[in-house]
């Protein structure tokens, strides 16, 4: 394009020249009217616009320091309340570690407890269960005794054909028992 704008004539050139040589050329009207205008531009800007942007920027910027120190301090909190609830933890499984324990020692002192109680009934019953087949062998002995005592006064006044007296009764029953063992009787039943 250049090469074609070399082969035109000057008179073509003065007409380029002149139709754009004001963008080209400085005008000095021009670039004093554009540094006042930029002047009282800059000067209401810094009067009226630059303060409120400035305070709105350094409101924003203490708003996000303010935020910043806000989640540091609930960032230790946080961790402060973590390492208590995490002590607090430790402390409730110990004392849970603990009850269970104690229940346990407490379980096995009542199981024992109610193992020596029902040894202590086992030997009271079996005690009772000796007085009471001592009585009732004594009981039966006694019984046997009588039977014998009067078996053998019948058989005395069958065979001597009269009535005995009571002492003659006595004395006879006496012999009769005396004679008799009852000693195996009583020890064998005191063994079953």
């Amino acid at each position: 394009m250049l090469g074609s704008l070399a082969h035109l004539p000057t008179s073509g050139t003065q007409v380029i020249a002149s139709s754009g040589g004001f963008l080209i050329e400085p005008g000095i009207g021009l670039m004093i009217w554009t540094l006042l205008v930029f002047g009282a531009t800059m000067f209401l800007l810094s009067k009226l616009a630059f303060p409120r942007i400035s305070d709105a920027l350094g409101r924003r910027q203490k708003a996000i320091e303010d935020s910043i120190d806000t989640a540091e301090r609930t960032r230790v909190e946080a961790e402060q309340i973590l390492a208590e609830y995490r002590e607090r933890l430790k402390e409730a499984r110990a004392q849970s570690d603990e009850i269970v324990q104690r229940a346990r020692q407490a379980s096995e002192a009542h199981e024992h407890e109610a193992k020596e109680r029902g040894q202590e009934i086992l030997a009271e019953a079996a005690r009772r269960a000796e007085r009471d087949i001592e009585a009732a062998s004594k009981s039966a002995l006694d019984d046997i005794r009588r039977e014998v005592a009067n078996l053998t006064i019948m058989a005395t006044e069958k065979v001597t054909r009269k009535t005995l007296t009571d002492a003659d009764q006595r004395r006879l029953v006496e012999e009769a028992l005396g004679e008799l063992d009852f000693s195996g009787i009583s020890s064998g039943a005191q063994q079953n």
